[in-house]
């Protein structure tokens, strides 16, 4: 959910009323990415796999790697955009952005949110066929997509789709709330995908684990 524990704010000692109004604006976009998120959810329970929207602590372990000499990132089930705020203040150029969002509640905020973010309302299974930054390799892929959730044959198609744009040695940067691999046994097997698990955190709800998906 939205990481900002803070009471409500009001003028004090220090505190100028332009800081209240900044910090009041701040906590009405929480609340508000949070009634988004449930509302999405109650609607495609099984497409939105989380029950919330992820933490700031969880997306800056998610982009932790990236940064403004990464390249072309793609971002798969960005939600309500906690993963893309992080990746532009990482220093990825909103041009350098490309977000696939199957909801279309979701992609016309994240449209709204972000200009000049290139938002595709499509099926990240899509990948394959899709032209992304003119066939520049990609240097990233940040995934919040629920794979453990998705049929095997699903899993591989968005799987292959995006090591079609990952350059040579990227890795697809996924996040799950199992403490195991996000990727069924069988899937693996299959394709020769290997799985890594790199960071966790129990600032999230629920607590989330982040691995790294990468080409044998």
């Amino acid at each position: 959910m939205c990481d900002l524990r803070v009471p409500e704010p009001t003028v004090s000692p220090g505190v100028t009323e332009a800081e209240v109004v900044t910090m009041q604006n701040l906590q009405r976009k929480c609340r508000s990415e949070d009634r988004s998120f449930l509302r999405e959810w109650a609607s495609a329970p099984l497409r939105v796999a989380a029950i919330a929207p992820s933490s700031a602590t969880l997306a800056r372990i998610i982009t932790a790697d990236i940064g403004p000499d990464t390249g072309p990132v793609i971002e798969l089930g960005p939600g309500t955009g906690v993963f893309t705020r992080a990746l532009l203040e990482r220093g990825v150029k909103p041009e350098n952005l490309a977000l696939i969002e199957l909801s279309t509640a979701f992609a016309r905020r994240l449209e709204a949110d972000f200009p000049g973010v290139a938002v595709h309302n499509r099926s990240a299974a899509d990948l394959k066929e899709m032209d992304l930054f003119g066939g520049a390799p990609v240097g990233a892929v940040v995934s919040g997509l629920g794979l453990l959730a998705m049929p095997d044959d699903l899993v591989l198609a968005i799987l292959d789709g995006v090591f079609r744009h990952l350059k040579p040695g990227g890795a697809v940067i996924q996040f799950s709330y199992s403490p195991r691999s996000p990727v069924r046994t069988g899937v693996l097997d299959k394709s020769g995908y290997g799985v890594e698990r790199v960071g966790r955190t129990y600032r999230n709800l629920p607590p989330a684990f982040v691995y790294k998906i990468t080409q044998g």
